[in-house]
């Protein structure tokens, strides 16, 4: 482990008490980018905290070979979207959020830096128009690369009593 700064984005920065990695010489696995999320956001600064924090209407854009696989999306009230946060660094293992200010391990976070900077969020779906869904929820900036859709099962997906220790702490 290291603290220095490595190869980050250029609007991250390495803050005091974070922990850097090197990363692995090449992936073990590859995506498919099956679209692309249009958000208000052009800045980290300016993004939502977290996809709850957001009231903005944002737009999926799917990549036309996809729309096939949206038969029935339409009678879903919301969905888990999955992105990748291509913007994000993806050596850090330690960090200190600048809202929380306390060094957390990467997997104790919802934050996107991560060695796979796969984020998650249940979105209200609005409508579909073709290729593009709107949406209500999302915590991305623009241009942000779409992994999956899958329809939102509120009898399974919802965990009313999970816990994360630190945050109920203080």
């Amino acid at each position: 482990m290291n603290t220095s700064q490595g190869s980050l984005p250029s609007d991250f920065t390495v803050r005091p008490g974070e922990v850097t990695v090197d990363l692995p010489e090449a992936p073990d696995a590859g995506v498919y980018f099956i679209g692309r999320i249009h958000t208000p956001w052009t800045e980290r600064k300016s993004c939502p905290k977290n996809p709850a924090g957001s009231d903005a209407v944002c737009t999926i854009e799917l990549e036309e070979r996809y729309v096939p696989g949206l038969k029935e999306v339409e009678t879903c009230s919301h969905l888990v979207l999955l992105y990748w946060m291509d913007r994000a660094p993806r050596n850090l293992v330690r960090q200190v959020p600048g809202h929380y200010g306390v060094q957390r391990g990467t997997f104790a976070l919802r934050s996107p830096a991560r060695p796979n900077p796969i984020a998650m969020s249940v979105v209200k779906l609005l409508g579909i128009d073709g290729n593009k869904l709107s949406v209500v929820g999302l915590d991305c900036l623009d241009g942000t690369p779409l992994l999956d859709i899958k329809p939102y099962f509120a009898s399974i997906d919802s965990v009313p009593n999970a816990k994360v220790g630190w945050r109920e702490q203080g």
